[in-house]
């Protein structure tokens, strides 16, 4: 049940369904930051930006709407090779007028499921976004008014008092209305703010519970827009393929027949019901590739510049090289933990930073004082060049 990914039987894995329902908000990140990108050196694309929810809606209403006319299916949906069918069982009479008009046994969706499909792919999450946002800056000035306090409402007063002396009566009436909308606008900002948690909450836990039971084989349908559609989601045979491509052919060259007008207004609407088709039918792979090389530029793009922007690590130096014993100097012994001068295992290590050899502090101390040099090396030192030593070697 959960590995049916090599395309066997008619029901969809799990994994196609959750990997078609995730595809539009994967797309709609991807052209957000490709547009991002662009804007970079094309400013007047951050319009496109600030309307993004709009933006992104338009375009998958008309995927969408062209996807389900054509294919019986949602843009992703048909990106997996998925078809959406009704549940209801349809009377002899139906199914072969079905037969006779596809040449298939398998019956369309009707127009109000195709109709209220596009509802609920897009403009149910156009609104949910929108929601979301106004939820979000409401819950923003809660923390700013809880941190620092309303200043619009303690200043507003003030301004509207000055307003009030010396204003007409029309301005006043303007400012009246104003306020009102402002206050409708902050009141129904606030119902958002209280009720979206709520709504939020209760659409994914529905969502989760359907996506549960379709995964444990309890139900027929992955989400709860399915559920009130009566759709199920099939995988698409190859003949529903072929039948389709055939249907879209025959719905454009009736498109073409109805055309009217002179023959140079004929061959510019035919010109561009063509383009019309051309982008229609290379959408999706044109969005997936755009995406995708987008994605490859990024990618590019990043690991140069963290190539240019790290630092360069260059191997250490060399130590220096260790410096000579002096011919009158003390000769060095042989084991290394031995001091030169009281030729004793050494108490207190301490070095000469000048030659780095080691020695027991009281000798040291006493020779450097005296003799002001290096007892081997018999380079000039003085007492504030001896460091102690907390790891003898």
């Amino acid at each position: 049940m959960l590995f049916q990914v090599g395309g066997q039987g008619a029901r969809p894995t799990f994994f196609e369904m959750a990997a078609a329902q995730q595809l539009p908000a994967s797309l709609r990140a991807a052209l957000t930051y490709s547009i991002g990108v662009l804007a970079l050196r094309r400013p007047f694309l951050h319009r496109i930006l600030d309307y993004e929810d709009e933006f992104f809606a338009l375009l998958m209403l008309v995927l969408e709407t062209h996807n389900l006319r054509t294919t019986d299916a949602s843009f992703s949906e048909s990106l997996y090779g998925l078809r959406r069918r009704a549940v209801n069982i349809r009377t002899k009479k139906d199914v072969a007028g079905s037969k006779s008009d596809n040449g298939s046994p398998h019956s369309n969706l009707e127009k109000r499921q195709k109709v209220l499909s596009v509802v609920f792919l897009v403009v149910l999450p156009y609104l949910k976004s929108k929601l979301h946002s106004i939820y979000n800056k409401e819950r923003e000035a809660r923390l700013q008014a809880s941190l620092w306090g309303d200043d619009n409402e303690r200043f507003g007063d003030v301004g509207n008092f000055v307003e009030e002396e010396d204003s007409p009566v029309s301005r006043r009436s303007l400012d009246a209305d104003a306020s009102i909308t402002a206050r409708m606008r902050k009141r129904a900002q606030k119902v958002i703010g209280v009720c979206y948690p709520w709504l939020h909450a209760s659409t994914e836990g529905l969502s989760f519970a359907y996506q549960l039971l379709y995964l444990l084989d309890a139900s027929g349908y992955y989400s709860v827009a399915l559920h009130a559609l009566g759709i199920h989601v099939c995988r698409a045979t190859g003949q529903e393929l072929m039948d389709t491509s055939s249907r879209i052919s025959k719905v454009r060259n009736l498109e073409r027949d109805r055309l009217r007008g002179p023959q140079w207004l004929k061959r510019l609407q035919g010109a561009l019901l063509s383009c019309t088709y051309t982008i229609l039918d290379y959408a999706q792979t044109g969005l997936i590739a755009a995406v995708f090389f987008f994605k490859m530029m990024e990618w590019w793009y990043q690991s140069a510049e963290e190539r240019m922007s790290a630092p360069t690590v260059y191997p250490p130096p060399p130590p220096p090289p260790a410096p000579k014993v002096a011919k009158e100097g003390i000769p060095l012994p042989s084991d290394r933990t031995i001091c030169p001068l009281c030729s004793q295992k050494r108490a207190n290590p301490s070095v000469v930073t000048v030659s780095g050899f080691v020695f027991c502090y009281a000798c040291i101390f006493k020779y450097v004082t005296q003799y002001k040099r290096c007892p081997i090396t018999l380079m000039p030192a003085a007492v504030d060049q001896i460091r102690r030593l907390f790891h003898d070697m």
